[in-house]
């Protein structure tokens, strides 16, 4: 190729930097919006169209992303390169490194490139699979669609500012100056990596016209790591599905050569090999990458329940590329990086063994976060065995005679491994602390449970939060700490007010501290929102005998067969009611239960404790 000298500077980079600018501003009102008026389109992001396939939610991301797929499917890859805030962010950290003398080099991977398509698997259709393979209830593999276009809870499926921030720096800047100008769409991205499919199948290309004299100019222009000229003059068009259709080799070809138009797509070219790629690392180091790419992103993915799908990946490359890097500093005579010599004549510069000591360091970090990742798995793997129900569990201050002995394995050792991951992480895992908290009032370590929950309380907002109050007050309530309880019950209510469970507790406070009146009023409140809760009616029906009113008496005879009409047919259950209305004083409702857990289970459920 001839050398690139006196290359024109592109005039479509200043409309693609002004479209994409705009686009970054429309979201920011959209943000504004939504917060001012308190609902809003529901978010404009290809993630959302998991809810839509998983749920059946048709919101605006699901939109979005299908229509862009039928553009590319027609146009090419338009949306990525002029619609993406994503790619915006790498541009401008690549125009920043050129400004201090860096230009990022693409780093050229066999193996990589494959990343993206997968991604998109296992976000879109894996979920769709499972769903068809592992559908024992024959439910509909098409979920039942329902409108979800506007939304209260716009942020609810995107991270925390402290996590988006880490995110934006690894996934734009860190892939940036490692792997190249488009690193994370090229390694990561998995909605490129349906893009690049239908841009096979577009007829939407770049294309050349004779006027062609093969200066190079469009290959050294192009950011996205395609060799434009060769293809040009091999197929007549771009076939990479890398190419983003920025326009910017278009807009510096000297003799007008290049041109967007319509014709034969990808997929019926004739495969040729006369364009030789040169790639950045050999066939050894490639699977090397690859399985290091793998671990690397298990050990971060969801790591104290932080890092997202999108983020785990982009550390997964820069994990891979430092990794190699670092192989070839320690094996190679010669290296060097940007601008930096990092070994020359066999000897490692000083460049060089800051390179290594930052890249063991980052190395270091995916180690430890595999480590802490391992133990939570594990921990999170024994949870789901403990076969314990809620309701029997918090029949009691101390459940401990309802664990069997694989239940009270699977406890100790899942609370094991929450306290390795705990006591050595670097964050708290809000996920996670919850169920040490419940392994603790298992083993009946009330007091330690209650102070776990408070400190998951701390670090969760909305729905979570919710549930670590529930059963923070839940478990005051059978200690007997009922203002505690109370407290944390209305906190509960604060975060999420349609959780019925914390209403019921409530009530059983109100009661416990004397205020009987607002007990029943919080009570009756519980089942008019869910008729079917058979211990709050229970409840309101021992209420109101308490209180002795005929009225109430009446009231309470419809209370107790409507409890009755949902009580399910199991000792078990019946014991439950009768320990929760016992502790509350109504003996005579308390001992109805007693007695039909004895009858349906004789001599294995005690008639009280």
């Amino acid at each position: 190729m001839p050398p690139q000298t006196g290359i024109r500077k592109s005039k479509t980079s200043r409309w693609r930097a002004a479209a994409l600018i705009t686009l970054n501003l429309f979201m920011i009102a959209h943000i504004i919006q939504w917060r001012i008026m308190g609902k809003t389109v529901s978010p404009i992001e290809p993630s959302e169209t998991m809810q839509t396939l998983q749920g059946g939610f048709v919101n605006a991301g699901f939109i979005f992303f299908t229509l862009a797929i039928l553009a590319t499917l027609i146009f090419g890859r338009f949306v990525c390169g002029w619609g993406c805030h994503i790619l915006a962010l790498q541009d401008l950290c690549g125009w920043l490194l050129k400004k201090m003398g860096l230009h990022p080099k693409p780093f050229r991977s066999r193996l990589l490139v494959y990343v993206p398509l997968i991604g998109a698997l296992y976000m879109f259709v894996w979920p769709t699979a499972y769903r068809f393979f592992s559908n024992s209830e024959h439910a509909p593999i098409i979920p039942k669609f329902t409108n979800h276009l506007v939304t209260t809870n716009f942020w609810q499926t995107f991270p925390s500012v402290a996590v988006a921030i880490p995110f934006l720096f690894v996934c734009g800047f860190m892939t940036v100056y490692f792997l190249g100008q488009k690193g994370f769409c090229t390694y990561a991205c998995p909605y490129g990596g349906f893009f690049g499919l239908a841009d096979k199948l577009s007829p939407g290309k770049i294309r050349v016209t004779p006027a062609c004299n093969q200066c190079g100019h469009c290959t050294a222009t192009c950011t996205s790591n395609v060799q434009v000229h060769a293809e040009v003059k091999q197929y007549g068009m771009v076939v990479d599905p890398g190419c983003m259709k920025c326009m910017d080799c278009v807009s510096v070809c000297p003799n007008d050569a290049l041109y967007f138009g319509f014709g034969k797509p990808t997929i019926l070219v004739p495969k040729s090999n006369a364009i030789r790629k040169s790639y950045s690392v050999t066939w050894p180091e490639e699977i090397i990458g690859a399985l290091v790419f793998l671990g690397s992103f298990l050990a971060v993915r969801g790591v104290y329940a932080l890092v997202p799908f999108l983020m785990a990946l982009g550390c997964a490359t820069v994990t891979t590329f430092l990794t190699l890097k670092t192989w070839r500093l320690f094996r190679a005579k010669e290296l060097s990086f940007y601008r930096f010599n990092l070994k020359a004549s066999g000897r490692i510069r000083k460049a060089g063994w800051a390179f290594a000591i930052i890249a063991c360091v980052w190395i270091g970090l995916n180690a430890h976060s595999g480590w802490v990742r391992y133990h939570e798995f594990l921990g999170n793997r024994a949870f789901q065995k403990v076969q314990v129900p809620d309701e029997l569990a918090l029949a009691q201050a101390n459940p401990d005679r309802w664990l069997r002995p694989a239940d009270r394995e699977n406890i100790v050792q899942g609370k094991n491994h929450f306290q390795a991951a705990s006591r050595f992480g670097l964050f708290v895992n809000s996920e996670t602390v919850p169920k040490l908290a419940w392994f603790e009032y298992l083993l009946g370590n009330a007091d330690q449970s209650v102070q776990l929950l408070s400190q998951a309380a701390a670090h969760q907002k909305g729905e979570s939060k919710a549930l670590s109050l529930y059963y923070r007050g839940a478990i005051l309530n059978r200690v007997g700490r009922h203002e505690e309880a109370r407290a944390s019950l209305d906190e509960a209510l604060a975060e999420r007010d349609d959780l019925i469970l914390a209403r019921q507790e409530k009530g059983e406070s109100l009661w416990q501290l004397g205020r009987k009146e607002e007990a029943v009023a919080v009570w009756t409140d519980a089942v008019q929102r869910n008729p079917r809760l058979a211990l709050a009616n229970n409840e309101l029906a021992g209420a109101e005998r308490s209180l002795g009113a005929l009225g109430k008496l009446e009231e309470a005879s419809a209370h107790e067969k409507q409890a009755d009409q949902f009580t399910p047919n199991n000792p078990l259950y019946h014991w439950m009611l009768g320990r929760r209305l016992q502790d509350l004083g109504m003996s005579e409702l308390a001992e109805k239960h007693f007695q039909l857990a004895s009858q349906l289970s004789p001599g294995e459920v005690p008639n009280e404790q």
